[in-house]
């Protein structure tokens, strides 16, 4: 008896060292797989667990590595969305990123400060040289973007997202009228879960359906989208529009995949039954994610980031 616990002993304590080894070993093909580049990126950013001190230490080596001159330095966001105590869902972190006017140290003094007042912000870190202000948090864009104008300064949203190897992390669906204006914007927290923010103007007081459907044909509006695509992945909350006609939400959705959302609709119902033909529509296309998008002036015209601008 005494032979076999001595054998068992001895396994038991090979089993135990070569565990760490092969976590070391997994940690070490993560971090050298997350080198290779993708064309289409500024910035390429590895797969991570914020929770894992080697993944931490991988992911800021390969920023470090693949990141253009002056580039941000910041902590991985975490994936997971929580609920809090009142049952308010906290939304999930995402790196959001904004071409801002900047011209001195003391403009970049003055976004830090205010973007850190904002509820939901984590972290801020600034660019100077590329006028770039990239911010770790769960805050809406709506909001930030308040926060950046009240600053004196014009801002602009270039990019967003999480850092991690999602061929396509963010899109968007723009409504441009003539009577309803819209912005919906879609970024990948992970591979099962889609932040949704969605601003509208232009529509009647009241409760108003809206969803994702199948197709991106708007040859007749709404009508011609097709049915909810993937039911019940395409439904949507039902948006609270106030008096001024204006809506704005902001929220998680389960189950979701931005790349299976692109050439897809949105659309927008008069009231919350979706079986109506619908209001407008607007097709899902694919959007800058976290460092692919640092140009300032656009190649067609000319036209510099600051001489175009959004409605919404």
């Amino acid at each position: 008896m005494a032979f076999f616990r001595s054998i068992v002993t001895a396994k038991t304590t090979a089993i135990a060292a070569a565990i760490p080894a092969a976590a070391f070993a997994a940690s070490s093909i993560s971090s050298s797989s997350s080198q290779f580049e993708r064309p289409s990126k500024n910035i390429k950013f590895g797969s991570i667990s914020s929770s894992n001190p080697i993944f931490q230490l991988s992911f800021a080596k390969n920023l470090q590595k693949t990141s253009p001159p002056s580039a941000l330095h910041m902590e991985t966001p975490s994936s997971n969305h929580q609920t809090s105590s009142d049952n308010e869902v906290v939304l999930p972190e995402l790196l959001t990123e904004f071409m801002v006017d900047m011209s001195c140290q003391g403009c970049v003094n003055a976004v830090k400060s205010k973007l850190q007042t904002v509820e939901g912000v984590k972290n801020v870190d600034v660019d100077l040289d590329n006028q770039v202000v990239r911010i770790l948090g769960s805050s809406p864009v709506k909001t930030m973007t308040e926060a950046l104008e009240q600053t004196g300064r014009k801002a602009r949203l270039i990019g967003q997202g999480v850092p991690d190897d999602f061929l396509i992390s963010a899109a968007v669906a723009e409504f441009k009228g003539p009577d309803i204006f819209g912005v919906v914007r879609l970024a990948q927290v992970n591979m099962e879960l889609t932040r949704i923010e969605a601003n509208f103007s232009g529509l009647s007081p009241g409760k108003h359906a809206w969803s994702i459907n199948e197709f991106g044909d708007l040859t007749r509006g709404a009508a011609s989208t097709g049915k909810l695509y993937s039911p019940p992945l395409g439904d949507l909350v039902t948006l609270e529009v106030d008096e001024k006609g204006e809506a704005f939400y902001t929220g998680p959705k389960e189950k979701v995949r931005v790349a299976d959302l692109i050439g897809r609709a949105i659309a927008v119902y008069a009231t919350e039954d979706k079986t109506d033909p619908g209001l407008t529509a607007a097709v899902i296309a694919r959007s800058a994610g976290v460092g692919e998008n640092y140009k300032k002036i656009c190649a067609c015209d000319g036209t510099t980031i600051w001489e175009a601008t959004n409605k919404l």
